[in-house]
């Protein structure tokens, strides 16, 4: 796809090592702890699906990873520097971004105007009050990520007269917004059809190559398309890890997490 590519060249390369690397990182809540001694390590580009039932610890390690909690003890590295104790603006400055459960959208704007928004929010010329001029580049990078998630034809139209799935997928345009170099998607399939499910591993397999993410996700099936590693939690611990047949096919993972298997 042509904004795809465009988008890629304007994107850059990432560095070598690690993208994101946990050590021993733990959070409590008081006398409970939600994740426990979580180490793991993704490489620059690599896509990484984190798995368990609720109340795994999926949430609270994309927390701890976004700095909108600070782990009560370990280490958390971006491309390895440590923003253990960095603020979550910080950490997108960096590169890092993240979709939420819970739509956080601005249903009275077009599509076009939510991804110029978020694209000028990470911009040098974010607090500027002049209105884009033709020739913008942020107007430019604006329509390469509408195009990148299937949504240029519902481009003009506000995104309260969007289906949820297309909301969906408007949320990825607006984490792809100002270069990213690391993505935290969460529950990215929750409530969408099947055609929106197929849509979405579209979207997701499509993103350039140089961008790495981690997806957590209660659809198997959407998981285990679009990742190439996956991390198994349970009571807040690292369970399992291997490639996606591997987690399909492994039978203490059916036991605990899929019943035998899934649909």
């Amino acid at each position: 796809m042509d904004g795809t590519n465009a988008m890629t060249s304007r994107l850059g390369a990432v560095s070598t090592g690690s993208a994101l690397e946990l050590r021993g990182v733990t959070k409590m809540f008081g006398a409970l702890a939600a994740i426990s001694d979580v180490t793991l390590t993704v490489r620059p580009g690599e896509r990484r699906a984190v798995l368990g039932s609720n109340g795994a610890g999926k949430t609270t390690l994309f927390n701890c990873v976004t700095g909108d909690f600070l782990p009560t003890s370990g280490t958390i590295r971006l491309f390895g520097e440590d923003v253990t104790t960095f603020p979550a603006h910080e950490r997108i400055r960096r590169g890092l971004r993240r979709t939420y459960q819970i739509s956080l959208l601005f249903t009275g704007l077009s599509v076009a105007d939510n991804v110029y928004l978020a694209c000028r929010g990470v911009s040098r010329g974010r607090f500027s009050l002049l209105r884009p001029r033709r020739g913008d580049p942020l107007l430019t990078r604006s329509a390469e990520l509408v195009e990148a998630v299937r949504l240029t034809a519902a481009r003009d139209r506000l995104v309260s007269e969007l289906s949820y799935g297309q909301q969906r997928q408007l949320e990825i345009a607006l984490a792809l917004a100002g270069a990213p170099r690391f993505i935290l998607f969460d529950e990215p399939a929750a409530g969408l059809s099947p055609t929106e499910r197929a849509e979405l591993v579209a979207i997701l397999t499509g993103l350039p190559s140089h961008i790495g993410f981690i997806i957590i996700e209660h659809d198997m099936d959407v998981a285990l398309r679009v990742a190439e590693s996956v991390t198994m939690m349970h009571n807040g611990r690292v369970f399992k890890e291997g490639t996606p047949a591997e987690i399909e096919t492994d039978p203490e993972v059916q036991e605990l997490y899929l019943g035998g298997g899934h649909g």
